[in-house]
């Protein structure tokens, strides 16, 4: 395998090198491509979710296909401009000069994605890295093989194949490819995997951007329109994967005079939502495998844990389904409250005042995403202002990362690196530093034998004098050529 990535590697490298990656009529036609496959095969990329997540079509087509297709249309729109030099101002230290910085290509790059929205998270990173003109290798998830498995097969349909490719596998693929010296690689999943990732990049000086994940919280304030934040609550909880998502609410914080009022609330929306089985609805994802239910089902065994459960915990192994749960003042201690969830279990935090609740997220690790329910504007500005987190949004969920124009990512034990938008462009891009001078304006106190003359007229270059750098361009102090 390792002898495979390499022979994969030494194409590309080939590819990037003689430039056919950089003109901007490639970067156009390979996302334009990609419009249309999204486009022509957009029953096929639903099957394969389908297959790989049982996820629901409208789910498929409004969390994957169309912000795919989006970030293509955003990239063909903004391409020419984002492929401009940008002109800086000059010092007075190289004046006469012009300045810039140039937007260049990194290189070869690795996408390594999730299984989770197997098709986005593929796909943007990708879309980005052409749009930068790198020859790129995408590298899905094999926990999700029906996308994989058509990755692999439309790609080559699509797009350049000297330049594009699919590598699918599991460990030992992953390995082999991270054995190779990439010019960057941009990886999405959990923290065990990205220290492996980091390991493997240290040994090549490679830059990495990490996508990760962490335990989202929502801080729920008494005064809110009630119905509609359990609606928004419950959908980007339930609604994404069934919880299997970066973004979506890991926990929720509220008082203790609210939370029955809170709970009856979700309770409502949810049986509107997927019936009073909702382990029969159609529209509720499953656990993505056995591994993974058999994992979510221990947390809520606990016995500290199964006491505080107010609505759900059904489970059916044969379907991989697990109802959406919400539980009550979980122990901090237990394992569902010390790790992200990952799954359709919801727990509820209650605090004496809902200002208390800034300080117990901050007590922990910095989330991907933060959220809070409030009418209330300083408590919304000191949720902005003292909250550290990769994004936030105030008054519903996950919808930040549907604009273009705002960065993805994490911060601490939550990623590194942003993508979306241009973004995703400056992702994968190098900003180059370019001064160009011509052989007029010889300042001659630049140069030794180093006097106190000089010294003074240098020292006034660098504070800025107009003066001094009028005498350096007269050629004072006078020296013989």
């Amino acid at each position: 395998m390792a002898a495979s990535a390499a022979a994969v590697m030494e194409e590309l490298r080939g590819s990037f090198r003689e430039g056919r990656t950089r003109p901007a009529e490639w970067r156009t036609a390979q996302l334009r491509a990609l419009v249309r496959m999204i486009e022509e095969k957009e029953d096929d990329i639903s099957d394969a979710l389908h297959a790989d997540l049982a996820k629901p079509r409208m789910e498929a087509y409004l969390h994957e296909i169309s912000l795919a297709k989006g970030a293509c249309m955003f990239a063909l729109k903004g391409l020419k401009n984002w492929m401009k030099p940008d002109k800086v101002p000059s010092a007075i230290t190289t004046f006469p000069s012009t300045a810039q910085i140039v937007p260049e290509p990194l290189g070869v790059v690795l996408v390594i994605s999730a299984w989770n929205y197997p098709f986005l998270l593929s796909i943007e990173p990708v879309i980005g890295a052409i749009a930068a003109g790198n020859a790129v290798v995408l590298k899905p998830s094999e926990i999700a093989p029906a996308t994989s498995s058509l990755f692999a097969k439309l790609l080559p349909e699509y797009v350049d194949s000297s330049c594009i490719k699919v590598v699918e596998g599991g460990v030992t693929e992953t390995g082999a490819l991270l054995g190779q010296r990439w010019d960057k690689i941009f990886y999405t999943g959990n923290g065990n995997v990205a220290r492996v990732v980091l390991a493997a990049a240290a040994k090549h000086l490679t830059p990495v951007a990490l996508e990760l994940g962490g335990k989202c919280p929502v801080i729920v304030d008494s005064n809110v329109d009630l119905h509609v934040a359990a609606k928004r609550i419950a959908v980007g909880k339930w609604g994404c994967n069934n919880g299997q998502a970066c973004i979506a609410p890991d926990y929720i914080i509220t008082t203790k005079a609210f939370v029955t009022e809170l709970v009856d609330s979700l309770k409502r929306v949810l049986e509107r939502f997927y019936g009073e089985d909702p382990l029969q609805s159609a529209d509720l994802s499953r656990i993505v495998s056995i591994s993974h239910f058999k994992r979510l089902t221990k947390l809520i065994e606990d016995k500290e844990v199964a006491t505080k459960i107010q609505l759900g915990g059904q489970t059916d192994q044969e379907q991989l389904k697990i109802a959406p749960t919400v539980l009550v003042d979980v122990p901090l201690d237990t394992e569902l409250m010390t790790g992200e969830i990952f799954g359709p279990m919801l727990p509820i935090i209650t605090v004496d005042k809902i200002e208390e609740s800034i300080a117990h997220i901050n007590a922990g690790a910095k989330p991907l995403a933060a959220y809070l329910f409030t009418k209330d504007k300083k408590l919304q500005q000191d949720f902005v202002s003292n909250v550290s987190a990769g994004g936030m949004l105030v008054n519903d969920v996950a919808l930040h990362l549907t604009n273009p124009h705002l960065p993805f990512g994490g911060v601490g034990d939550s990623g590194t690196g942003s993508y979306h938008g241009k973004f995703s462009f400056d992702c994968f891009t190098h900003r180059k530093a370019v001064l160009i001078r011509g052989f007029g304006g010889e300042a001659n106190a630049r140069y030794p034998p180093y006097t106190a003359e000089k010294q003074r007229i240098l020292r006034g270059l660098i504070k800025g004098s107009f003066f001094a750098l009028i005498l350096a361009l007269l050629g004072f102090p006078r020296e013989k050529r």
